[in-house]
């Protein structure tokens, strides 16, 4: 997957500035995909160029005119084409899996310290993720059924921060009888 198949579903349900491309990428897409600002901007340039994306001109009050993109019909025939080609399971990289691998060579604080920090992290992700559940489950039917897609995206990535603690809770142990 690349950033331009990201920023070309969230225009296909919504035009939008870069600025909320950028919102919306940090809230829907950014516990699974990460993208700085600048990636998002020169992106989508980029998209311009090649014609899958354009843009209109949105006057604001007080302040400059703002670029709205919407998505082009090239634009849209090219995201479903790429929806449907089989996605490469994604392999991670993982700096403190590797710490913990050469775990021999570190002080168990060392890395229990560095294992707090992480479940701070994850809690929250999965905080933020579980109320976002709970608004989904509040929906009318309809609502929820528009977002179903989503949802299961939301899901996988509880599902994965539940495990992640899970597996921390062993490290933590572990790391405590050493």
């Amino acid at each position: 997957m690349s950033l331009k198949h990201a920023i070309m579903v969230l225009l296909e349900t919504e035009a939008g500035s870069g600025y909320d491309l950028l919102k919306r990428f940090k809230q829907r897409l950014g516990f699974f995909w990460q993208a700085s600002h600048q990636q998002i901007y020169q992106q989508l340039k980029v998209m311009h160029k090649e014609g899958l994306i354009d843009y209109q001109w949105e006057p604001q009050l007080g302040k400059p005119d703002k670029k709205v993109y919407i998505m082009t019909a090239f634009g849209h025939e090219q995201l479903v084409e790429w929806l449907h080609q089989i996605s490469k399971p994604q392999k991670i990289n993982d700096s403190f899996l590797v710490k913990l691998y050469g775990g021999h060579l570190l002080d168990k604080v060392v890395l229990l310290d560095e294992l707090y920090q992480h479940v701070k992290q994850h809690k929250k992700a999965l905080t933020i993720m579980l109320a976002i559940e709970r608004e989904y489950q509040q929906l009318s039917q309809q609502e929820r059924n528009d977002l179903a897609f989503p949802f299961l995206t939301l899901r996988r990535g509880i599902i994965g921060e539940q495990a992640w603690l899970a597996w921390a809770q062993e490290v933590e142990v572990f790391l405590q009888e050493k």
